[in-house]
């Protein structure tokens, strides 16, 4: 049985693909869960996959050949995610933490506003009068005068990122960026510094972002300009503590997150607009690819917004190809390549784990929902909101058990709140683009197309912290890893079993 199994797989290259993927993917997951000893187990694990290599090369039999190279693949994973740990030398800034060292080094991430304070990831290149590899993250007084590839000097105590009640994982989720470090109000000097070409051309894009930023705050006040500036690239510095309290009780936070989460949805109902405005299939495609590219490169083409932006793309790819299987085998080869660049995103980002699974929701359940509700329907209209609706309840049943499992929080009205507010978002993002460009050209006309917009935005706001006011909208309810797994397991068997139905019935 087992060699017919294998035969059934070898016999496909897609499925062949796929099973070495997986197996390299659950080589980084299941090595991420320990991280002790490291250096001991890298070469236990290395010398083990020089004897798998050569046991291939040698054995004859086609099974155990098959399973020695899926052991290859997986043990591949584990030793690509120990090769990105920092280890504990000298050349590695982690090294000094717990120690008050003089440091070089240049920012090279957006400078981060917050309500309290400012947060600029620095790689430093120099400690004393070594040379270092790795990142500080550095918490520094409001109205910092900081900004992507400056130069600095600093002196601080660096400290390893720990984990509170209110954030368990923080110092993982530093470390998925390569930040093993971290420092608090240092006194900074700015060092004369000639930028390459690409942090020129990167810098001019920050600043002509915080240029829209202040025609955002011309056109619109607190707390619309907030959530504009939210919508439109992903800014949430401006949003008030119950605004976001708001937001994340009625379940809509990711309208204003930069993630796949956010970026899929959004992709699927621009689709959707497009098609109603009149635009062929092909051209709604590549209008709405142009416009991901072009929202990544605005919001800085950091890391997490990369990964969301490749997710946006391949959901826009299962719309215009309709080939699941194709789909699937782009969708794990783009994992596996994620992983191959940056191992840690798997076990601890919990971004990239709803970016995957809300694409995973629109790709393979939303064609499901889709069978089940919109049947013949002639209706285009009630049928572009039916198909937006199960676009947006695809994606949350797809994270639902995650969320369970990593924050422990159900909000009960999240269904009727995306129902009630996802339909507008496209058209508050057009309406706002739109006026940002008249902002530029003639501020009268400009102001008057934000006043439209602004009866949308306050629209969003109202409904939220209405729904949010219930007194059930959310409730505390956690599940245990097990019980996660049993949830993804009933959703997989509901997807089987509906496309099985579709299947037959379409013969009949």
């Amino acid at each position: 049985m087992l060699k017919e199994g294998i035969d059934t797989i070898f016999k496909s290259r897609s499925r062949t693909f796929l099973t070495f993927c997986f197996c390299f993917i659950m080589g980084v997951a299941i090595f991420s869960t320990n991280i002790d000893a490291v250096e001991e187990q890298f070469y236990l694990y290395f010398f083990l996959f020089i004897i798998l290599f050569f046991l291939i090369i040698f054995w004859n039999s086609f099974v155990f050949r098959f399973v020695l190279i899926g052991g290859l693949f997986f043990i591949l994973g584990g030793l690509r995610f120990y090769w990105s740990l920092p280890g504990f030398q000298e050349n590695k800034l982690n090294y000094y933490n717990g120690h008050t060292v003089d440091l070089v080094g240049k920012i090279s991430q957006e400078v981060m506003i917050k309500e309290k304070n400012n947060q600029a990831v620095v790689s430093v290149s120099v400690v004393g009068a070594k040379e270092v590899t790795g990142k500080v993250l550095l918490f520094l007084p409001p109205y910092t005068d900081l900004q992507f590839g400056d130069r600095v000097h600093f002196v601080c105590q660096l400290k390893k990122p720990v984990g509170s009640d209110s954030f368990i994982n923080y110092d993982k989720y530093l470390a998925r960026d390569g930040i093993w470090s971290q420092c608090s109000w240092p006194k900074i000097e700015k060092l004369t510094y000639h930028p390459s070409w690409i942090e020129k051309i990167i810098i001019n894009f920050f600043n002509f972002k915080q240029q829209i930023q202040i025609q955002v705050d011309r056109l619109w006040v607190e707390p619309e300009s907030a959530l504009m500036a939210g919508l439109l690239y992903g800014a949430r510095s401006g949003f008030s503590q119950e605004v976001n309290n708001d937001f994340s009780r009625a379940g809509i936070t990711h309208i204003v997150a930069i993630s796949g989460y956010n970026i899929s949805i959004v992709a699927n109902i621009l689709m959707s607009a497009l098609l109603m405005v009149g635009l062929s299939r092909r051209r709604a495609f590549w209008f709405a690819m142009f416009g991901i590219i072009l929202f990544v490169l605005f919001t800085g083409a950091s890391a997490s917004v990369v990964r969301a932006g490749i997710m946006g793309v391949i959901v826009l790819l299962a719309s215009q190809l309709g080939r699941l299987s194709r789909i699937g085998n782009v969708l794990v080869f783009t994992a596996a390549m994620m992983l191959l660049f940056n191992p840690f995103i798997l076990v601890w980002d919990a971004g990239f784990q709803l970016s995957f699974l809300s694409t995973l929701g629109l790709i393979y359940l939303s064609p499901v929902l889709n069978g089940y509700f919109i049947l013949d329907n002639k209706n285009i209209i009630l049928k572009n909101i039916i198909e937006n609706f199960i676009t947006t309840i695809s994606a949350i049943l797809a994270t639902l058990p995650l969320i369970l499992f990593q924050f422990g929080r159900l909000s009960l009205v999240a269904p009727l709140a995306n129902l009630l507010i996802i339909w507008i978002v496209p058209y508050l993002m057009l309406v706002g683009f739109v006026a940002l460009i008249l902002s530029c050209l003639f501020f009268p006309l400009a102001w008057l197309v934000a006043w439209v917009a602004n009866f949308g935005l306050k629209y969003v706001i109202m409904m939220s912290h209405y729904l949010a006011s219930w007194s059930l909208s959310s409730i505390n309810f956690s599940l245990p890893f097990f019980g996660m797994l049993v949830l993804y397991l009933l959703i997989s068997c509901f997807i089987y079993v509906s496309n099985k139905n579709f299947k037959f019935n379409a013969r009949l």
